[in-house]
């Protein structure tokens, strides 16, 4: 699978408490290369988390890969930004529909189903993503 990562993912994945720690496991463990993401996600999931340095070292590791500058794609972060404007996106999720449309062929890997089921890439396609079950 080619995927994107969404902060939801990072933080299962790294917290063992998580509800969805299992399935972000089985996730990372089926990848061939690593998830692309952007510097939004890994500024969440630090938050989050409580640790810059394990955030970074999962990009070091490979898990992740950051492939996205928001200067090179402001003009489309804004208008993103200001046609989603009553659902209040964060930048890390306007930065994830971004990659999704600069990269169509992967799947965005999120916790976050109710908003990504919302979300369209360039302003009509549905943008494929990866969640874990529901109960």
């Amino acid at each position: 699978m080619k995927g994107i990562a969404d902060t939801g993912f990072v933080v299962a994945f790294s917290n063992r408490s998580d509800t969805h720690h299992r399935w972000a496991l089985g996730v990372a463990q089926g990848l061939k290369e690593p998830l692309i993401t952007c510097e939004a996600v890994l500024a969440e999931a630090a938050f989050h988390l409580g640790s810059s340095s394990y955030v970074l070292s999962l990009v070091r590791d490979r898990l992740l890969s950051l492939d996205f500058s928001c200067a090179e794609n402001l003009e489309q972060l804004i208008d993103l930004a200001q046609r989603y404007e009553e659902r209040k996106p964060d930048l890390a999720d306007l930065c994830i529909i971004r990659l999704s449309e600069l990269y169509p062929r992967h799947t965005v890997v999120t916790v976050d189903e109710s908003d990504f089921r919302v979300y369209r890439r360039n302003r009509r396609e549905v943008i494929p993503i990866l969640c874990p079950p529901r109960h």
